[in-house]
Protein backbone atom coordinates (compact mmCIF):
# COMPACT_ATOMS: atom_id res chain seq x y z
CA UNK A 1 0.00 0.00 0.00
CA UNK A 2 0.77 3.65 -0.57
CA UNK A 3 0.57 6.22 1.39
CA UNK A 4 1.15 10.46 2.01
CA UNK A 5 1.60 12.02 4.61
CA UNK A 6 -0.20 15.56 4.74
CA UNK A 7 0.48 18.20 7.75
CA UNK A 8 0.54 21.53 9.52
CA UNK A 9 4.86 21.92 9.63
CA UNK A 10 3.92 24.71 11.80
CA UNK A 11 2.82 22.59 14.74
CA UNK A 12 5.38 21.24 16.97
CA UNK A 13 3.08 18.09 17.49
CA UNK A 14 3.53 17.25 13.83
CA UNK A 15 7.55 16.90 14.26
CA UNK A 16 6.99 14.91 17.68
CA UNK A 17 5.15 12.21 15.69
CA UNK A 18 6.01 12.60 12.18
CA UNK A 19 9.47 9.85 12.89
CA UNK A 20 7.18 7.29 14.91
CA UNK A 21 4.51 7.50 11.98
CA UNK A 22 6.95 7.23 9.13
CA UNK A 23 8.78 4.27 11.19
CA UNK A 24 5.61 2.18 11.90
CA UNK A 25 4.59 2.78 8.21
CA UNK A 26 7.86 1.13 7.08
CA UNK A 27 7.96 -1.70 9.63
CA UNK A 28 4.40 -2.55 7.90
CA UNK A 29 5.39 -2.26 4.40
CA UNK A 30 3.83 0.79 3.64
CA UNK A 31 5.72 2.80 0.89
CA UNK A 32 5.52 6.47 1.85
CA UNK A 33 5.03 9.47 0.13
CA UNK A 34 5.74 12.93 1.57
CA UNK A 35 4.89 16.22 0.84
CA UNK A 36 7.68 18.38 -0.75
CA UNK A 37 7.18 20.67 2.01
CA UNK A 38 7.76 18.24 4.74
CA UNK A 39 11.12 16.68 3.00
CA UNK A 40 12.72 20.79 2.89
CA UNK A 41 11.79 20.96 6.37
CA UNK A 42 12.86 18.00 8.44
CA UNK A 43 16.52 18.63 8.31
CA UNK A 44 15.90 21.88 10.20
CA UNK A 45 13.47 19.84 12.60
CA UNK A 46 14.58 16.33 12.93
CA UNK A 47 18.51 17.16 12.16
CA UNK A 48 18.46 14.31 10.28
CA UNK A 49 18.04 13.16 6.17
CA UNK A 50 16.86 10.26 6.83
CA UNK A 51 13.61 10.86 5.28
CA UNK A 52 14.76 12.15 2.11
CA UNK A 53 14.70 8.39 0.29
CA UNK A 54 11.27 8.70 0.42
CA UNK A 55 8.66 9.73 -2.63
CA UNK A 56 7.58 13.44 -3.07
CA UNK A 57 4.44 15.18 -3.58
CA UNK A 58 4.98 18.15 -5.24
CA UNK A 59 2.18 18.43 -7.51
CA UNK A 60 -1.95 17.62 -7.63
CA UNK A 61 -1.21 14.34 -10.07
CA UNK A 62 0.48 12.75 -7.44
CA UNK A 63 -1.76 11.95 -5.28
CA UNK A 64 -3.22 9.53 -8.00
CA UNK A 65 0.02 7.94 -6.78
CA UNK A 66 -1.30 6.96 -3.46
CA UNK A 67 -3.79 4.77 -1.73
CA UNK A 68 -4.74 7.45 1.23
CA UNK A 69 -3.42 10.63 2.45
CA UNK A 70 -3.11 11.23 6.46
CA UNK A 71 -3.72 14.61 7.00
CA UNK A 72 -1.76 15.52 10.24
CA UNK A 73 -3.22 18.73 12.01
CA UNK A 74 -6.50 20.75 12.46
CA UNK A 75 -9.57 20.82 10.61
CA UNK A 76 -7.20 23.67 8.83
CA UNK A 77 -5.16 20.98 7.41
CA UNK A 78 -8.12 18.67 6.04
CA UNK A 79 -9.39 21.61 3.89
CA UNK A 80 -5.89 22.37 2.33
CA UNK A 81 -5.32 18.79 1.95
CA UNK A 82 -8.81 18.65 0.00
CA UNK A 83 -8.04 21.59 -2.10
CA UNK A 84 -4.48 20.02 -3.32
CA UNK A 85 -6.28 16.61 -3.88
CA UNK A 86 -8.46 18.40 -5.85
CA UNK A 87 -10.10 16.39 -9.11
CA UNK A 88 -7.62 12.67 -7.65
CA UNK A 89 -10.16 12.18 -5.08
CA UNK A 90 -7.87 10.25 -2.94
CA UNK A 91 -9.40 9.15 0.40
CA UNK A 92 -7.87 11.50 3.55
CA UNK A 93 -7.52 10.44 6.92
CA UNK A 94 -7.50 13.58 9.46
CA UNK A 95 -5.69 13.24 12.45
CA UNK A 96 -6.33 15.68 15.20
CA UNK A 97 -3.35 17.74 16.42
CA UNK A 98 -5.42 20.88 16.70
CA UNK A 99 -7.57 22.52 19.80
CA UNK A 100 -10.96 21.52 18.00
CA UNK A 101 -10.57 19.00 15.31
CA UNK A 102 -14.32 18.42 14.09
CA UNK A 103 -13.49 16.53 10.81
CA UNK A 104 -10.67 14.27 11.98
CA UNK A 105 -11.44 10.87 12.47
CA UNK A 106 -8.36 9.97 14.67
CA UNK A 107 -6.90 11.13 17.63
CA UNK A 108 -2.82 10.68 18.18
CA UNK A 109 -3.54 8.35 21.56
CA UNK A 110 -5.73 5.87 18.95
CA UNK A 111 -3.79 6.49 15.39
CA UNK A 112 -2.31 3.03 15.25
CA UNK A 113 -5.49 1.31 16.16
CA UNK A 114 -6.80 3.19 13.69
CA UNK A 115 -4.42 2.64 10.97
CA UNK A 116 -4.39 -1.17 11.06
CA UNK A 117 -7.53 -1.25 10.44
CA UNK A 118 -7.14 1.12 7.71
CA UNK A 119 -4.53 -1.01 6.22
CA UNK A 120 -6.86 -4.35 6.39
CA UNK A 121 -9.92 -2.51 4.44
CA UNK A 122 -12.06 -1.85 7.84
CA UNK A 123 -12.82 1.41 7.40
CA UNK A 124 -15.09 3.27 4.61
CA UNK A 125 -14.83 6.12 2.43
CA UNK A 126 -17.64 9.11 2.97
CA UNK A 127 -17.78 11.63 0.66
CA UNK A 128 -18.54 15.49 1.10
CA UNK A 129 -19.38 17.43 -1.35
CA UNK A 130 -17.40 20.82 -2.55
CA UNK A 131 -18.37 24.11 -3.87
CA UNK A 132 -16.84 25.49 -7.08
CA UNK A 133 -16.82 29.00 -7.76
CA UNK A 134 -16.48 30.45 -11.34
CA UNK A 135 -15.84 34.25 -12.19
CA UNK A 136 -13.69 35.92 -15.13
CA UNK A 137 -11.68 38.61 -14.15
CA UNK A 138 -9.02 40.60 -16.36
CA UNK A 139 -9.72 38.38 -19.47
CA UNK A 140 -9.26 35.53 -17.16
CA UNK A 141 -11.42 32.51 -16.47
CA UNK A 142 -10.70 31.71 -12.63
CA UNK A 143 -11.91 28.58 -10.64
CA UNK A 144 -11.99 28.22 -6.76
CA UNK A 145 -13.08 25.56 -4.71
CA UNK A 146 -14.45 24.88 -1.06
CA UNK A 147 -15.01 22.11 1.24
CA UNK A 148 -16.00 24.24 4.71
CA UNK A 149 -17.68 27.84 2.20
CA UNK A 150 -17.02 30.25 0.02
CA UNK A 151 -17.04 33.87 1.64
CA UNK A 152 -17.81 37.49 0.50
CA UNK A 153 -16.91 40.37 2.78
CA UNK A 154 -15.61 44.21 2.24
CA UNK A 155 -11.85 44.10 1.43
CA UNK A 156 -11.63 47.45 2.64
CA UNK A 157 -12.58 47.04 6.64
CA UNK A 158 -16.47 46.43 7.60
CA UNK A 159 -18.48 48.53 5.47
CA UNK A 160 -21.93 46.76 4.18
CA UNK A 161 -21.36 44.92 0.48
CA UNK A 162 -24.59 44.75 -1.72
CA UNK A 163 -25.39 41.88 -3.58
CA UNK A 164 -28.33 40.01 -5.76
CA UNK A 165 -28.76 36.17 -5.93
CA UNK A 166 -30.04 34.00 -8.54
CA UNK A 167 -30.83 30.36 -9.04
CA UNK A 168 -30.77 28.79 -12.12
CA UNK A 169 -31.24 32.48 -13.55
CA UNK A 170 -34.10 33.27 -11.86
CA UNK A 171 -34.03 36.42 -9.22
CA UNK A 172 -34.17 35.28 -5.35
CA UNK A 173 -33.17 38.15 -3.41
CA UNK A 174 -30.68 41.24 -2.77
CA UNK A 175 -28.47 41.72 0.38
CA UNK A 176 -27.30 44.47 2.17
CA UNK A 177 -24.98 43.30 5.10
CA UNK A 178 -21.21 42.56 6.47
CA UNK A 179 -20.63 39.70 3.91
CA UNK A 180 -22.34 36.38 2.63
CA UNK A 181 -21.51 32.70 3.37
CA UNK A 182 -22.18 29.87 0.53
CA UNK A 183 -21.90 26.73 2.48
CA UNK A 184 -21.81 23.54 1.89
CA UNK A 185 -22.86 21.09 4.65
CA UNK A 186 -19.88 20.32 5.81
CA UNK A 187 -18.92 23.81 6.53
CA UNK A 188 -22.24 24.23 7.65
CA UNK A 189 -20.85 23.48 11.26
CA UNK A 190 -18.35 26.23 10.70
CA UNK A 191 -18.62 30.15 10.13
CA UNK A 192 -22.32 29.83 8.75
CA UNK A 193 -23.34 28.00 12.33
CA UNK A 194 -21.84 31.14 14.14
CA UNK A 195 -23.87 33.56 11.48
CA UNK A 196 -26.69 31.57 12.51
CA UNK A 197 -27.19 29.66 9.92
CA UNK A 198 -28.42 25.69 10.29
CA UNK A 199 -26.76 22.57 10.70
CA UNK A 200 -26.76 20.49 7.75
CA UNK A 201 -26.23 16.88 7.33
CA UNK A 202 -23.20 16.48 5.66
CA UNK A 203 -24.34 13.19 3.61
CA UNK A 204 -26.78 15.77 1.82
CA UNK A 205 -25.95 17.75 -1.39
CA UNK A 206 -27.29 21.43 -0.33
CA UNK A 207 -25.92 24.65 -0.62
CA UNK A 208 -26.61 27.24 2.33
CA UNK A 209 -26.80 31.37 1.84
CA UNK A 210 -26.40 33.20 4.94
CA UNK A 211 -25.32 36.77 5.68
CA UNK A 212 -23.50 38.31 7.82
CA UNK A 213 -25.22 40.79 9.64
CA UNK A 214 -27.82 41.94 7.68
CA UNK A 215 -29.42 45.12 7.48
CA UNK A 216 -32.87 43.59 6.97
CA UNK A 217 -34.83 41.84 10.10
CA UNK A 218 -36.58 40.16 7.02
CA UNK A 219 -32.73 38.90 5.23
CA UNK A 220 -32.79 34.97 6.60
CA UNK A 221 -30.71 32.22 5.96
CA UNK A 222 -32.22 30.56 2.55
CA UNK A 223 -31.31 26.50 1.93
CA UNK A 224 -30.99 25.32 -1.86
CA UNK A 225 -30.52 22.82 -4.28
CA UNK A 226 -26.59 20.99 -4.82
CA UNK A 227 -27.91 20.54 -8.00
CA UNK A 228 -28.79 24.50 -8.37
CA UNK A 229 -26.73 27.18 -10.75
CA UNK A 230 -26.66 29.97 -8.16
CA UNK A 231 -25.64 33.08 -9.24
CA UNK A 232 -24.25 36.21 -7.62
CA UNK A 233 -23.79 39.64 -9.11
CA UNK A 234 -22.82 43.06 -7.41
CA UNK A 235 -23.73 46.24 -8.42
CA UNK A 236 -21.91 48.31 -5.86
CA UNK A 237 -18.16 49.45 -6.59
CA UNK A 238 -16.64 48.71 -3.20
CA UNK A 239 -13.38 46.59 -3.59
CA UNK A 240 -15.19 42.95 -2.12
CA UNK A 241 -12.85 40.24 -0.93
CA UNK A 242 -13.87 36.78 -2.22
CA UNK A 243 -12.43 33.32 0.57
CA UNK A 244 -12.34 29.76 -0.05
CA UNK A 245 -12.19 28.00 3.49
CA UNK A 246 -11.09 31.17 4.71
CA UNK A 247 -7.53 29.86 3.45
CA UNK A 248 -7.52 31.37 -0.14
CA UNK A 249 -8.58 34.82 -1.31
CA UNK A 250 -9.74 36.53 -4.48
CA UNK A 251 -10.72 40.23 -4.95
CA UNK A 252 -13.81 40.79 -6.63
CA UNK A 253 -14.21 43.89 -8.75
CA UNK A 254 -17.68 45.70 -9.35
CA UNK A 255 -19.63 43.94 -12.68
CA UNK A 256 -18.17 40.39 -11.57
CA UNK A 257 -20.56 37.81 -11.60
CA UNK A 258 -20.05 34.73 -9.61
CA UNK A 259 -21.14 31.39 -10.60
CA UNK A 260 -21.47 28.64 -7.64
CA UNK A 261 -22.33 25.07 -8.49
CA UNK A 262 -21.36 21.61 -7.08
CA UNK A 263 -17.96 20.23 -8.24
CA UNK A 264 -17.72 17.02 -10.26
CA UNK A 265 -15.53 15.67 -7.78
CA UNK A 266 -15.86 15.14 -4.06
CA UNK A 267 -13.49 15.14 -0.81
CA UNK A 268 -13.29 11.70 -0.07
CA UNK A 269 -13.05 11.28 4.13
CA UNK A 270 -11.86 7.76 5.69
CA UNK A 271 -13.90 7.07 8.76
CA UNK A 272 -14.50 4.30 10.92
CA UNK A 273 -17.49 2.31 11.96
CA UNK A 274 -17.68 3.48 15.53
CA UNK A 275 -17.32 7.66 14.99
CA UNK A 276 -20.79 8.50 14.65
CA UNK A 277 -21.74 12.35 13.31
CA UNK A 278 -24.65 12.88 16.01
CA UNK A 279 -21.89 12.02 18.62
CA UNK A 280 -18.96 14.26 17.27
CA UNK A 281 -21.69 17.04 17.39
CA UNK A 282 -22.76 16.98 21.16
CA UNK A 283 -18.92 16.16 22.43
CA UNK A 284 -16.95 18.14 20.56
CA UNK A 285 -19.34 21.56 19.84
CA UNK A 286 -21.88 20.59 23.04
CA UNK A 287 -25.05 20.54 20.98
CA UNK A 288 -28.19 19.54 22.47
CA UNK A 289 -26.79 17.64 25.42
CA UNK A 290 -29.00 18.06 28.10
CA UNK A 291 -31.32 15.01 27.99
CA UNK A 292 -35.11 15.15 28.25
CA UNK A 293 -37.43 12.28 29.69
CA UNK A 294 -40.21 11.22 28.16
CA UNK A 295 -42.25 9.13 30.32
Amino acid sequence: MKVGIFGNIQKPEFWKIFPTLTDWLNKNNVEVHLMNNIIENEFHYLKSNKYQKYNSIIESKDFSKIDFLIALGGDGTILSASRNIGEYETPIFGVHLGSLGFLAESKVENLYNNLKLILKNKNNIFPRMIAKAVFNQNDKKNKIYALNDLVINSSGGTRLINCSLFLDGKYITSYSADGLIIATPTGSTAYNLSAGGPIIAPWLSLFTITPICPHSLSSRPIILSGSSNLKITFPSYLPLNLSADGQVNFEIKSGTELIITKSPHSANMITLEKNDYFETLRTKMGWGQKKINIE
